[in-house]
């Protein structure tokens, strides 16, 4: 079997100059990004569908991505795997002080359990701690800088919010959410009758962005939820265009009234299935 050396040294002759793969050669930090992003999507995805007899072989792609940048840095002498490796579990012993008290990553393992809550502020207290060290200038170093601008949006909203909340900045409860929602709602419909397609972007912008704050504070995922939701729009326009097919039609032939009451049926049967609404 082989092993991480192996995956290590495959890497190397990839990128070997003499005689390694001129599409590898080819690439750099900024070109691997959007491969990347997508082991990384087809990781989550097959975690979503139960696909656990794939799993190993998206978490080995996801993986080389991480081996492909090491090389990388390697070559120019920046970092190698061995230092990736090494900072990761310096910055993990350091974020867990209730299980390596003394910093110690073998040390001993028999001590008291602390509550999620204490270990959460701790937690927290540590990344702060981690933020200030990278400022240049403390002082000015924003709470908000080291969220990452590639996130997906709604996870990067969700993200932004939760980082505010933490000096209080939030609303207490659910309830005054949802004013909110309705407040930027009115402005959304204010913007379509100016007809301002640009003032219309910016309002939906802000409502997204409360819809965002509504799910945290349901404590729901919101990237998550709307990755069921079409999910669950793929499968029932699928049922709609499994039903037409039987009919000998074609989509385009049909109303609306017609295709709207097959996504009645498609609801319908997933209810029977599941014992769900929605």
């Amino acid at each position: 079997m082989y092993r991480l050396d192996d995956l290590l040294h495959l890497m190397a002759r990839l990128r070997d100059p003499q005689s390694g793969c001129p599409w590898d050669l080819a690439q750099d930090y900024a070109s691997i990004v959007p491969h990347t992003l997508e082991e990384a999507y087809e990781v989550a995805d097959a975690i979503e569908r139960g696909d656990f007899a794939h799993l190993p072989g998206e978490l080995g792609d996801l993986l080389f991505q991480v081996v492909y940048y090491s090389q990388l840095g390697r070559e120019e002498g920046r970092f190698d795997f061995a230092a990736v490796v090494d900072g990761i579990t310096r910055k993990l012993v350091r974020r867990h002080p209730h299980v390596f008290p003394d910093g110690d990553l073998y040390g001993a393992a028999d001590l008291p359990q602390l509550d999620e809550a204490a270990i959460k502020r701790r937690w927290e207290e540590i990344k702060a701690e981690e933020r200030a060290e990278k400022a240049a200038a403390p002082e000015q170093l924003s709470l908000l800088d080291d969220i990452p601008q590639a996130l997906p949006a709604l996870s990067r909203a969700a993200k932004l919010q939760k980082r505010a909340a933490q000096v209080g900045f939030d609303w207490p409860a659910p309830l005054p959410v949802l004013d909110k929602l309705q407040e930027e709602l009115d402005e959304v419909l204010e913007a379509m009758a100016e007809g301002d397609q640009e003032h219309i972007a910016e309002e939906l912008g802000d409502l997204l962005f409360v819809v965002v704050n509504l799910a945290r504070h349901l404590k729901v995922e919101p990237e998550a939820a709307l990755r069921a939701a079409n999910g669950k729009f793929e499968r029932r326009f699928q049922f709609i265009e499994r039903a037409v097919r039987a009919s000998g039609r074609a989509l385009g032939d049909c109303s609306l009234d017609e295709l709207d009451a097959l996504w009645g049926e498609a609801k319908r049967a997933e209810r029977q299935q599941t014992g769900c609404g929605g």
